[in-house]
């Protein structure tokens, strides 16, 4: 691409055009050298000045997190506000491929002019998200989208680094299945301003709320933040299919946005994540320093000794990296 095709694609991106959207985010997920100094590129023209809600979101396999997201996303857009999704779908850790199925799970809401949505795969990052997620979402706001979701692959000990680029982060789990509390990660309920416990109709409705007042018990327990005003986090009870309780999740969730932007929280997380990204950035470099020759030579070398017993991995670890340091 051009200097005057980056141009013009940031301006009809600016616009508001859908396909120089899509074209965009291909263009920073790409692996190409070339095409990595084309995102920069455009990434610098677009400049910082929008802004949109960042929401993350995470859960357990199977708790309805495409239909939550539909189902919320239809209440935002006939409220006249434009959405977009980036759901991260898991890379086979055997072929590399994932299914990237989100629009079909999301039939209504992908024919919605109002949104937009675009499966990507995790590509065996670590997190819960993709690599170039962060970049998406930038893109997604300065194409003048009002909320950006952020669907994460599932829940686990990992998967916080979602918080890391959400402005708020949102832990979707379904009723109660025996142990369920126990079997989630503290890490990730440290995380969550919210948690929505889905699937709270018909027969399941008793057991939600039950499963409700367990994770605002949990919750209770936990140290407050400085980021939160009184009374949060919170649990609540939901429904995607029936739409139960999604007004007052939205509510809840704009009020919690509404005060940290008035407290100052909301432009100190934003450079704090900002921060984090730009060391992220760093030692991802590193990393693919390694996969370059020479050091791709040095470190097969490396590795040879120690399968033979030659080196231990703590003697040989350090030669490669006085290497590194060396050159």
């Amino acid at each position: 691409m051009t200097p005057d095709s980056i141009a013009a694609m940031a301006g009809a991106l600016r616009a508001g055009d859908r396909r120089a959207l899509a074209r965009a985010i291909t263009l920073v997920e790409s692996a190409r050298a070339d095409h990595r100094a084309q995102a920069l590129a455009l990434l610098d023209a677009l400049g910082r000045d929008r802004q949109a809600l960042r929401l993350g979101l995470s859960g357990t396999p199977g708790v309805g997190k495409s239909s939550f997201i539909e189902a919320m996303g239809l209440r935002l857009t006939g409220r006249g506000l434009r959405v977009a999704v980036l759901a991260v779908d898991p890379s086979s850790a055997r072929s590399g491929g994932s299914i990237l199925g989100d629009k079909t799970r999301m039939e209504q809401l992908s024919r919605d002019p109002n949104a937009f949505i675009r499966p990507s795969p995790s590509q065996a990052q670590m997190g819960g998200v993709a690599r170039r997620t962060r970049e998406a979402v930038a893109l997604c706001e300065a194409a003048g989208f009002d909320v950006v979701l952020i669907e994460t692959v599932g829940v686990g000990q990992s998967e916080t680094m979602v918080a890391e680029m959400a402005d708020l982060f949102v832990l979707l789990m379904a009723p109660a299945g025996g142990d369920e509390l126990q079997g989630v990660k503290r890490g990730i309920m440290e995380m969550a301003d919210l948690i929505l416990v889905n699937k709270a109709d018909g027969e399941l409705l008793h057991t939600a709320t039950r499963t409700q007042a367990d994770y605002a018990g949990a919750l209770r327990l936990l140290r407050r933040r400085l980021q939160d005003p009184d009374g949060f986090p919170k649990a609540l009870t939901v429904s995607a299919a029936t739409g139960a309780g999604l007004d007052a999740a939205w509510a809840e969730i704009e009020a919690l946005a509404k005060w940290r932007r008035e407290s100052g929280h909301w432009d100190k997380t934003r450079a704090a994540q900002a921060a984090h990204w730009f060391t992220q950035e760093v030692r991802q470099g590193l990393l693919a320093v390694l996969d370059r020759d020479p050091a791709r030579s040095a470190m097969a070398a490396l590795a040879a000794d120690v399968a033979q017993g030659s080196r231990s991995p703590e003697a040989a670890a350090a030669e490669m990296l006085a290497r590194l340091t060396k050159g």
